[in-house]
């Protein structure tokens, strides 16, 4: 049976609308009085408006490594969702709790603040850090400034913990990604004298298609990592904007585009590909037109991938507390990848809840997974703690 804490800290953060376009410092200032009441201090790293923050906390000797458990804050909207509940008040319904973000990841982080009373009962060996982020669900954009400000201490933590929602399964291994913005410049002319023209939307389609043959490509010819769902590196472009009326060439157009790319893939090889297709094979014949014209490729985020060997100390550790012996790799980003290229601090994903629910109406997390994780922690203290 879930401990009633656990769940009276879910319904709690769950209550804090922190939809990622919403301040998260209600819910922050919530966390930050729990812990003072615990004799717990926090540290608090701001955005650069003031008006989001990371949570950074220590129990235990700060001169020593320890283990970090960290989660996002934040939550994805619920505008035109069909919610049958409200989304930001936890609902019962038989072995499930509904409400955003319940399985996506604030579960995670009730079931951890509600278990620091006992790790200080028990009495900490090993430290345990606590690293809340804000702006994850928009590209990992908060959890980059409290990176900063961790290695910036005199002692890192060993190894990291990411409770986003794997059905506690231990995840080793989860693709990069970088997004891309296009923008073509060209030349407007009437169209019964197009060649005089830059069709700004031409060129971007033959940049899109060139994008299309990349993607089919690695498709066919790898690298692979079995691991995986799509066991590739996949290029996707998702937008696409441009002209003004049938009869004018157009002089403007952008879009968008990804690379989710495996840990065997190099992406510097993949955009540099496409950088090149662009100055060498489109630039030239815009030119010879005008030299006002031309493409450029704005890279908007960055993340990296995560690839954790199966025999690596942290992934046995995790595979203990988890009290299983499989691991596996997921599609989605997390900010695994940026604490172990970032910070150098080992991390795998595993948490309580199951990604199918995530950004979904009606999302929920089953209760067995909340005494899941709760077990998950039980151990953990059985690892850190001195009785």
């Amino acid at each position: 049976m879930a401990d009633q804490k656990s769940i009276e800290l879910i319904e709690k953060l769950i209550s804090f609308d922190t939809t990622s376009r919403e301040s998260n410092l209600e819910l922050i200032a919530f966390v930050q009085d729990y812990l003072s009441g615990l004799n717990i201090e926090s540290t608090l790293v701001h955005n650069e408006e003031g008006t989001k923050a990371n949570l950074y906390a220590t129990l235990g000797d700060q001169d020593k490594p320890g283990v970090m458990l960290s989660g996002h804050t934040d939550v994805v909207p619920v505008d035109g969702q069909d919610w049958d509940t409200d989304p930001f008040k936890i609902t019962q319904k038989g072995s499930r709790l509904y409400g955003r973000g319940t399985s996506d990841m604030k579960s995670f982080i009730a079931i951890a603040l509600a278990k620091l009373p006992e790790f200080q009962a028990r009495g900490l060996e090993t430290p345990l850090h606590l690293a809340l982020s804000y702006d994850e669900e928009i590209g990992c954009i908060g959890v980059r400034r409290m990176i900063d400000m961790i290695n910036t201490l005199p002692v890192k933590p060993a190894m990291a913990i990411i409770g986003e929602p794997t059905s506690m399964q231990v995840i080793v291994g989860h693709k990069g990604k970088r997004s891309y913005r296009g923008t073509v410049r060209g030349l407007e002319a009437h169209s019964s004298l197009a060649p005089t023209g830059v069709n700004a939307v031409e060129y971007a389609a033959e940049a899109i298609s060139h994008l299309k043959s990349m993607a089919r490509r690695i498709a066919g010819n790898g690298p692979f990592d079995e691991l995986y769902d799509v066991t590739h590196t996949t290029v996707h472009t998702g937008t696409i904007h441009g002209g003004t009326a049938l009869n004018i060439v157009p002089k403007d157009c952008v879009f968008e585009f990804e690379f989710r790319f495996i840990g065997d893939d190099d992406p510097d090889a993949i955009e540099a590909e496409i950088r090149g297709f662009v100055a060498q094979s489109l630039e030239p014949g815009m030119h010879e037109i005008s030299r006002e014209t031309g493409i450029d490729i704005e890279c908007v985020n960055d993340m990296p991938s995560l690839d954790l060997g199966a025999d690596e100390e942290i992934v046995t550790f995790v595979k203990a507390l988890a009290g299983r012996n499989d691991h596996a790799k997921v599609a989605f980003g997390t900010e695994a990848g940026l604490f172990q290229k970032r910070a150098g601090i080992p991390a795998v994903v595993c948490g309580p809840g199951d990604i199918n629910q995530a950004h979904k109406p009606n999302e929920f997390i089953e209760i067995s997974q909340i005494e899941e994780c709760e077990t998950f922690i039980g151990r953990l203290m059985d690892r850190v703690c001195a009785t």
